[in-house]
């Protein structure tokens, strides 16, 4: 076979890989704690799973329009305005199976050789695959721990060529747990109107969850912005739907019927009764959201004292998502050996800061997505080993 060349430029999320080899051991009757994958360990809540039950039974089968079912979008336009305080037309909306494809999407939009995106390093790995899998050349944006990973809006305004095509922000952010303060977002936004010619992909996929009283702060707050922003949010974090594989994404007037026809060319829609469960979770009962968001929160405090007690290593808090991205180049060892050690060592699944670009060594990512007593155990088995 002769592939195409694009296809060496691929890459993963190692993430899974991790959990592969995890229940690889599971199967050898090993006990495993996995603090590797980003999914919740809450179900999701009845009254979302009762609504895709239902539409199945009221005979919702078939296809639906591409970019998604009118009373859904209409949905998600009513709690953009309820969290985020900005009108939008539902007509901008696409309904994506997943986070992914809008990533994908605008990256293929914009990526070709000769193009230059920047996209957050250490940050999502499936950003830099897809842009080197367009073709285009992937510029990452520093994200620094002594600014509790946040970014700095003049170093990002300052790489900026007329290459430029594209620019992702990811607010709160996976892997490092940080957000982007409000000022640098002020500066990052204001500095863009200098540079029309590049567009923005906010993934705002961890927007319900935030600690510490900070309050999510969307770039849709920069009418500016408006005509070459996209925005990406879904119901797999916030409402632990990660396997029912729904996403929202928000296109400016410009790109919207690429983004409809992208997906007429991908997987046609959306399964019709997830959409259906998608509505019931953004007009139902909240407090499934608030409890697990809750819950979260202890851990965070949980896994932060907790890492920061074992030698060699240090972390800061985390104030969004549900990852803590300790320092650990005290212990003398890569990530990626870290990483090995504690799973094959330990049997505590964790990812390698690498696995989330090049400016991720020393570190690595752990999910708090898992039980206090199992976060407790796994930091005992890893005192143990180091």
């Amino acid at each position: 076979m002769q592939l195409a060349q694009r296809m060496s430029q691929l890459g993963t999320e190692t993430a899974f890989e991790v959990l592969a080899r995890a229940e690889a051991l599971r199967a050898q009757g090993k006990d495993v704690i996995n603090l590797g994958i980003g999914q919740p360990d809450f179900p999701t809540p009845p009254h979302i799973v009762e609504a895709a039950a239902k539409a199945l039974k009221d005979g919702h089968h078939g296809y639906t329009p591409a970019n998604g079912i009118v009373p859904l979008r209409e949905a998600v336009a009513a709690d953009v305005l309820k969290y985020r305080g900005v009108e939008i037309n539902p007509d901008n909306l696409v309904i994506m199976p997943g986070g992914k494809p809008t990533m994908f999407f605008s990256i293929l939009m914009f990526g070709e050789p000769g193009a230059e995106i920047m996209y957050p390093n250490p940050g999502f790995p499936i950003y830099e695959s897809v842009i080197r899998f367009s073709g285009a050349t992937p510029i990452p944006i520093a994200l620094h721990e002594s600014s509790g990973f946040s970014f700095s809006a003049d170093e990002v305004l300052g790489r900026i060529t007329d290459k430029t095509r594209l620019i992702i922000v990811n607010t709160p952010a996976n892997p490092t747990g940080g957000i982007i303060d409000a000022e640098e977002l002020d500066k990052f936004a204001n500095g863009l109107e200098g540079f029309p010619h590049v567009s923005v992909l906010s993934d705002e996929i961890y927007s319900r969850m935030l600690y510490d009283g900070h309050a999510h702060k969307s770039l849709l707050a920069y009418p500016a912005l408006r005509d070459r922003l996209i925005v990406l949010d879904g119901w797999s974090k916030t409402y632990a739907m990660t396997g029912w594989r729904l996403g929202w994404s928000l296109w400016p007037d410009a790109l919207a019927p690429l983004a409809a026809k992208l997906a007429v060319n991908d997987h046609s829609c959306v399964n019709a009764a997830t959409q259906w469960a998608g509505i019931a979770a953004l007009e139902g009962p909240q407090d499934a959201v608030d409890d697990m968001v809750r819950a979260f929160d202890a851990r965070r405090q949980l896994i932060v004292d907790k890492l920061n007690a074992l030698p060699g290593i240090s972390c800061v808090t985390p104030l969004g998502a549900f990852y803590a991205f300790p320092n650990i180049t005290g212990t003398g060892k890569t990530a990626g050996e870290l990483q090995d050690a504690m799973l094959n060592e330990a049997c505590v699944a964790t990812v390698a800061g690498t696995s989330f670009g090049a400016l991720g060594e020393g570190y690595v990512r752990f999910s708090y997505a898992a039980s206090a007593p199992q976060i407790e155990e796994a930091m005992t088995r890893i005192a143990k080993i180091l």
